[in-house]
């Protein structure tokens, strides 16, 4: 049996894959028809915490034949197109993992791609004639002096119903064919009027950010929008006016500037909502040695909030589980400040257990030298990194995490973390530690969010702790759902690991995409996974 190689970055060692049997070949066994021409769906799984624009180029830019795609949209947390031609699929699955961020840094981003039914956007499309006719339609309604075009209630027009020509804008297929009338005919478009269309979702219409650019004013008002988290998609448009009132969404903020707060964070270059004259934005003028990037999806109370804050600690503790601890860096304020505590016992200053943390202690009720509460204090994440390498190598139960938020501001984000690790070198080796961690973070930075105060407290894990850490036992393939199941199948063809093993590196890391993908290239390229693991490669 013969494993394939990864190289430091975590991709396959194409030495080793141009000797499988040819992808081309592969796919055109799996797809429906076996034929040219045949589609391919291609996911990201944490697409949607990157910009539409800045993915896709970085993709383009990374596969090695140029490709179209088709009905882009994103998932609850990812990002899903579609491509034709087993070759574009082939050149795309090299992508994964080789993507940089803007700093020239790995952020190792997986896709995967797998045989498709035809998209309903290609299935839907409207004939030549339909087209025409919508056309003429929308010309009625542009107005040229204002460069305004009113869309309202489209779907009942009579120009269309007359044709028997039903557009419901929330098909991809009926918005496509409407934002390329828009493109072709009105491309300074000013102002568009979505209202009472019953639009549900804005993946399709996020295109109209590479179709109309210009737009200035847009009226989303009486739909069924239900989430700020739809707005997002839309916000390379710099919107000065927007119409909202009439949908579900409106109705989820506690008052009128907590609900003006959220929609700024999407546009914040925003004068009107709903009609109404907003305050300029305030904007302060300090002389700061770093700029605060904003954040898009902090929302008081809101489930952006809560995701935000979980990938901010998935990612944290992959780094500094498997990871090169010198890379969190990039979660730090450059004047940042950390400081660890272990407990005080009067009789036993020095417990054997937890010597490896002891000489970083910050027990202020303990230290009686003024000099030692300020050393001891980590001040600049150069130190702060510094300290954390020279910490014990760990492995949390991310299954035992408790996370509270427990104050925010618009610009400040205080929350804890409290759970179980074991150390997993030393003369501690397999100890289980029990630990509380409160972060105080800013948006932006290199992560997605930025600490500028970190306290950490470590304990020996009681009894009862130890006993139920790592615990959580694997579900049964029977137990799985059908999502969880077409996720196991996707990262085994990946990672060229058998089903039970990718069953097993998803449920450790808790079903996250993302970060399976990352602890599995880290243990192939250090080796730590057995021969069984993987399929046999011809």
């Amino acid at each position: 049996m013969r494993r394939v190689r990864w190289h430091s970055e975590g991709h396959r060692d194409k030495s080793v894959w141009r000797k499988r049997t040819p992808v081309e070949r592969e796919m055109g066994e799996n797809t429906h028809d076996g034929t040219p021409g045949s589609w391919f769906r291609v996911t990201i799984p944490c697409g949607m915490k990157y910009d539409k624009t800045w993915l896709m180029n970085s993709i383009q830019s990374h596969c090695s034949v140029p490709f179209t795609p088709v009905d882009f949209h994103f998932l609850q947390t990812g990002a899903q197109f579609f491509v034709q031609e087993a070759s574009t699929a082939c050149a795309l699955m090299d992508v994964s993992y080789k993507i940089c961020d803007e700093e020239r840094r790995k952020v190792c981003i997986p896709v995967f791609v797998g045989p498709s039914p035809v998209p309903y956007s290609v299935r839907d499309k409207l004939q030549p004639e339909e087209m025409e006719q919508l056309k003429l339609t929308l010309s009625k309604r542009y107005n040229i002096f204002k460069q305004a075009l009113d869309l309202q209630r489209l779907r009942f027009d009579p120009d269309l119903v007359g044709h028997d020509i039903d557009i419901i804008l929330n098909r991809r297929s009926c918005m496509a064919a409407t934002l390329h009338v828009i493109e072709k005919n009105f491309p300074e478009l000013l102002s568009l009027n979505l209202s009472s269309n019953k639009l549900y979702q804005l993946d399709g219409l996020s295109d109209i950010i590479q179709v109309a650019s210009m737009v200035k004013t847009l009226n989303l008002s009486e739909n069924e929008l239900k989430s700020v988290w739809e707005l997002s998609k839309m916000q390379g448009l710099k919107l000065e006016e927007l119409w909202l009132q009439g949908n579900p969404l409106c109705s989820t903020f506690a008052d009128q500037s907590t609900y003006v707060r959220a929609i700024r964070e999407c546009f914040p270059k925003l004068l009107r909502l709903d009609g109404q004259e907003l305050q300029s934005p305030v904007t302060l003028d300090v002389d700061t040695p770093y700029i605060v990037k904003p954040c898009k999806h902090i929302f008081l109370g809101s489930d952006e909030l809560k995701s935000l804050v979980l990938q901010f600690l998935q990612q944290y503790y992959l780094i500094h589980d498997y990871g090169d601890r010198q890379r969190l860096a990039g979660a730090y304020h450059e004047e940042a400040c950390f400081s660890l505590t272990i407990p005080f016992h009067p009789e036993d200053p020095a417990p054997s257990s937890l010597c490896e943390y002891f000489k970083d202690s910050r027990n202020m009720k303990k230290l009686k030298d003024p000099h030692l509460w300020v050393q001891l204090l980590k001040h600049t994440k150069r130190v702060i990194v510094h300290t954390l390498c020279g910490l014990p190598k760990t492995q949390h139960d991310f299954s035992s995490f408790v996370v509270d938020i427990w104050f925010q501001m618009e610009t400040m984000l205080c929350f804890s973390i409290s759970g179980v690790f074991k150390e997993v070198e030393g003369s501690c080796q397999g100890c289980v530690r029990a630990f509380t961690r409160t972060f105080i973070a800013t948006p932006g930075g290199s992560s997605v969010l930025c600490t500028v105060n970190d306290e950490l407290f470590v304990r020996d894990a009681s009894p009862s702790e130890t006993q139920s850490a790592f615990s959580i036992p694997m579900p049964t393939p029977s137990s799985l759902s059908q999502e969880q199941q077409e996720m196991v199948q996707a990262f085994s063809t990946l990672s060229v690991m058998k089903l039970e093993w990718s069953q097993k590196c998803l449920q450790d890391n808790e079903w996250n995409c993302t970060r399976a993908g990352h602890v599995c290239s880290m243990l192939k390229t250090e080796d730590k996974f057995p021969e069984e693991a993987f399929k046999e490669i011809p």
